[in-house]
């Protein structure tokens, strides 16, 4: 017998923290449960979209890097690509950007 309403998702979908939990080895799993979810494909997708997938991309990047396994230069580009597509602006410019914007808005 199908599902009633398939369409719907469960309310669990897309929560990073129920769906790709941090587990006691400082990895990420999926639970059990969710393995088994006819949802899982999105429902990652999903939840690794947004500020939760630059968390879990950050994870990897600190990982490489304790591990030995990535030189500080790319970290750094990677790192900096991360925050760009994150929307926040870096460096000197983006500094200097926030300093002539809060200035015009404290002059206006």
């Amino acid at each position: 017998m199908a599902d009633p309403e398939p369409s719907s998702p469960p309310e669990c979908f897309g929560r990073l923290e129920r769906v790709f939990p941090l587990g006691e080895d400082g990895l990420r799993h999926s639970p059990p449960a969710c393995l088994s979810c006819a949802c899982k494909t999105a429902c990652l997708r999903h939840a690794l979209e947004g500020e939760g997938g630059y968390r879990v991309r950050e994870e990897r990047l600190r990982r490489a890097w304790e591990a030995g396994t990535m030189p500080f230069w790319e970290r750094w580009a990677r790192k900096k690509t991360l925050s760009a597509a994150a929307g926040s602006a870096g460096g000197i410019r983006g500094r200097l950007f926030r300093r002539k914007r809060t200035a015009g808005e404290v002059g206006d």
